[in-house]
């Protein structure tokens, strides 16, 4: 088997699977698309499916979502987008790679510190704004906003159902908010979007997946093995910088 058709289907599985679960996972999809689509081009091929989960996800979540908790979320979203956007403008391949291999390392030493120290602070008003603008800019950038939205909805004391309601809502309104931006800097096209397609059939059984698991999930051990697998996809992605 091609492995782009390979990658393609381990990515749409792995998607599949994290937006059906609890999520988290948006720090080994981009990796694995970029061995078969070295550099930012594969954000182009990401975006499509990040949709299409997100669309199957709210039509099997419908009640008990946070509207206050999306609003506040998006109002400066769009805006970290567009900064991501501007950002992602002035990289070439190589200097992408590096730079997602140093936010995914960065974004898991958060994630551990975090695990430690209390985060009621995440409970204040404010932080619901400074965590939109923060996950529109690294959505866009490094597609790895989920640990910093997941530590967000978890500290709001949502049931499982409406974190995953919420947290599948938001990330919608934030992935089509980055497509005219993809568009407009040349990483997402008709035939990238053609390609996207191929990553169906891995995250249909990936979704069937998460779905299970997500009632039989042990937390703290889908945490770390998580992180476990992020740190090797960084190795990587600095060995290739």
């Amino acid at each position: 088997m091609d492995i782009t058709l390979i990658c393609l289907l381990v990515g749409g599985l792995v998607t599949g699977f994290s937006k059906f679960s609890v999520g988290g996972m948006g720090l080994l999809i981009l990796p694995i698309l970029m061995i078969a689509f070295p550099g930012p081009e594969a954000l182009g091929i990401i975006v499509p499916i990040y949709v299409i989960t997100d669309l199957m996800a709210i039509s099997m979540y419908r009640s008990q979502i946070a509207w206050g908790v999306v609003a506040r979320l998006l109002s400066l979203g769009v805006l970290g987008v567009v900064l991501g956007g501007w950002l992602l403008s002035g990289v070439d391949a190589q200097q992408y790679t590096l730079m997602l291999g140093i936010m995914i390392v960065g974004i898991l030493a958060l994630g551990i510190v975090l695990d430690r120290r209390p985060a009621s602070f995440m409970r204040h008003p404010f932080a619901a704004y400074l965590t939109g603008f923060l996950a529109g800019t690294i959505s866009l950038i490094a597609n790895a906003a989920g640990p910093i939205v997941s530590l967000f909805m978890l500290e709001q004391k949502l049931s499982k159902e409406s974190y995953v309601s919420t947290r599948a809502w938001g990330f919608l309104f934030i992935n089509l908010a980055k497509i005219p931006m993809l568009w407009y800097l040349g990483l997402m096209d008709w035939q990238s979007t053609l390609i996207s397609l191929q990553c169906l059939p891995g995250l249909i059984i990936g979704a069937v997946i998460g779905y299970w698991v997500l009632r039989r999930l042990n937390l703290n051990q889908f945490k770390w093995l998580i992180r476990g697998m992020a740190s090797i996809a960084a190795i990587k992605l600095f060995a290739l910088g």
